[in-house]
């Protein structure tokens, strides 16, 4: 579990290859020495994660411009990611995380008495440090705001 303080390189997913929407494999040590967002959403084209990924995309160049990177995470398949991420024109990678080992290593719990994979937010500073974790299965787009305070904080 990743609690505050924690270390992302310290997890044996930091190296971990993951497939993203676009059809290619993305290690999280890929964004070493900058801060990241990584959220998780339960599950692509839903209303509330529609909202909240359209939200990070809304934000992104802000998240950028602060040297930041963002990450959706979900486990749905990437067929479904990469139609989601196509109908929302989402500039940001998503990855699948089918086996759920990105999920468990940073100790994401489901929501709604299990039914649901929950909908957690982390930012790392560019050490690698848990420096936030938010968590809210329907104030999906606090997630966005949350993450920015404290990314803007990092600079």
């Amino acid at each position: 579990m990743a609690a505050l303080g924690d270390s992302l390189t310290a997890l044996d997913v930091y190296d971990k290859e993951f497939p993203t929407a676009d059809g290619k494999q993305l290690k999280l040590s890929s964004f070493a020495g900058k801060p990241i967002v990584v959220f998780f959403f339960p599950k692509a084209a839903t209303p509330g994660c529609t909202k909240e990924a359209c939200k990070f995309r809304d934000e992104y160049e802000v998240f950028k411009q602060a040297g930041a990177a963002v990450i959706g995470v979900s486990g749905d398949k990437c067929a479904d990611n990469a139609s989601f991420a196509s109908a929302q024109r989402l500039t940001y990678p998503l990855l699948t995380d089918e086996g759920a080992a990105l999920r468990k290593a940073l100790g994401v719990k489901r929501d709604l008495f299990g039914l649901l994979p929950g909908r957690q937010s982390f930012v790392f500073d560019k050490e690698g440090k848990n420096v936030m974790v938010f968590r809210s299965q329907m104030n999906a787009e606090q997630h966005v705001a949350e993450a920015l305070k404290v990314v803007k904080s990092l600079t």
